[in-house]
């Protein structure tokens, strides 16, 4: 038998451009790029590292019958500045994206979230916030009617709902149940309350001067 010689094997073809060598190749290339943004990015921030944007400008919001003098940034929600620097923190954060209800507070009467509102546009309106809604001990009748009605349990979202509800009756003084669901389809209730929150709205109606026969 004879030996095959060394010379005699066949050698595989050797790649242009090994596998390691693509992979070094595309990091030293990755490097590179980022470093190429990162010093674009770095000639093009300010000097002094100024942050560049409009800055705060004053405000006027008319909360609750007060006249309240601001300076905020165009970015600045109604809700921020009604708790952050108002310190009237009835309406709540929860979802932040305008979709739960619990930071409802009314504009020109009209129910609004105070989560999607800009501060600044609510300059110079008519704003109220739950702590409008009780003079003293005494409750408002929609409150009243909530806490009669075990229309709370955890209370996160109770001012929102209760808010809405003072838009909702004056437009619909004498409401059925029925409307009361698709009139608040705009605030919800982890909780589940809403059989007594429903009870409570048409209570409410009552009190304040609707007659439900």
């Amino acid at each position: 038998m004879s030996s095959k010689n060394t010379s005699d094997v066949r050698k595989e073809p050797q790649s242009a451009v090994s596998r390691r060598g693509f992979i070094q190749g595309v990091g030293i290339g990755g490097g590179a790029l980022s470093t190429g943004l990162l010093e674009k990015q770095a000639n093009a921030a300010p000097a002094g590292g100024k942050v560049v944007g409009p800055g705060a400008a004053p405000i006027t919001l008319w909360v609750n019958g007060k006249e309240h003098n601001l300076r905020v940034e165009p970015r600045v929600t109604l809700l921020d500045a009604l708790r952050d620097r108002l310190e009237l923190t009835g309406a709540k954060r929860v979802c932040d994206r305008g979709t739960c209800g619990a930071c409802t507070v009314l504009i020109d009467g009209k129910a609004v979230y105070a989560c999607s509102t800009l501060a600044i546009d609510a300059a110079g309106k008519r704003i109220e916030t739950i702590e409008s809604m009780a003079t003293g001990s005494q409750l408002h009748p929609i409150m009243k009617g909530f806490v009669d009605n075990d229309a709370q349990q955890c209370g996160f979202c109770t001012p929102g709902f209760v808010v809405a509800t003072k838009a909702f009756l004056a437009e619909h003084p004498n409401p059925t149940e029925e409307e009361v669901v698709d009139g608040l389809g705009g605030n919800l209730c982890r909780c589940g309350t809403y059989m007594g929150i429903r009870k409570a709205v048409v209570e409410a109606a009552k009190q304040i001067g609707g007659s439900n026969a």
